[in-house]
This record gives C-alpha cells, sequence and structure tokens, in this order.
C-alpha cells in the first residue's frame, strides 16, 4: 500500500485502477484540507470513525461514523476535524484522472 503524509494527516492507497482510486484517509484532531474542487473525477466518502465538519459547495454540516456524502465532479468540498481524535474516512473515487495535480485549491490552511 501506498501511504502520503499530508500536513493535514495521511493517506493511503488502497485500490487503483482506470476506472478508481479507493484511499483511507486519517485527518488530524483540529486539522482540515483544503477547500478544493477536481475536473476530472467525483467521490464518495464514508466516514469510519472521528467527528468532522464537511463543507460542501458552501454549506457546513457535521457528520460522524456511518455517514457518507457524494461529490460530483467540479464541486467545491472539504473536510475539517472537530473532534479530539483522528477522523478516518474512506474515499471512493471515479472519473477519468486521478493524479494529484487534479485538485484546485480555493482555500489552503498550509499556503501551497
Amino acid at each position: 500500500m501506498d501511504e502520503d503524509v499530508r500536513p493535514w494527516g495521511r493517506y493511503e492507497i488502497l485500490s487503483e485502477s482506470s476506472d478508481h482510486k479507493v484511499k483511507r484517509i486519517v485527518v488530524n484532531a483540529g486539522a482540515r484540507f483544503s477547500y478544493q474542487r477536481h475536473q476530472h473525477r467525483s467521490e464518495h466518502w464514508f466516514i469510519v470513525s472521528g467527528d468532522a465538519k464537511v463543507t460542501h459547495e458552501g454549506l457546513e454540516f457535521e457528520m460522524s461514523a456511518g455517514d457518507s456524502i457524494d461529490i460530483a465532479q467540479g464541486e467545491l468540498h472539504r473536510l475539517a476535524n472537530i473532534g479530539s481524535e483522528p477522523v478516518v474516512f474512506i474515499e471512493v473515487q471515479s472519473g477519468s484522472y486521478f493524479g494529484e495535480d487534479d485538485i484546485e485549491r480555493i482555500e489552503d490552511d498550509y499556503n501551497r
């Protein structure tokens, strides 16, 4: 399994092919990733553990274990950990391209 460490936490790739990619993502307590969108993929998130605030197309709501959300290609989204334990979620990507350079960051706490 391929693991990548980021300023907000880490992820590992569980499965990857020409038509999908599956990641296990861990967001550290108090951290969040950039407010972003993708031009070539959609995503489905399933929360495994932890408490998160999700921003989706400008709307904010809380999610916890067992919750899920679909994010269509081009939609703005962000996940923030609002708890004291890591948020763990599974991300299933579908589309035509899954490279990390398909992230358009609108806002980023880490100046990337």
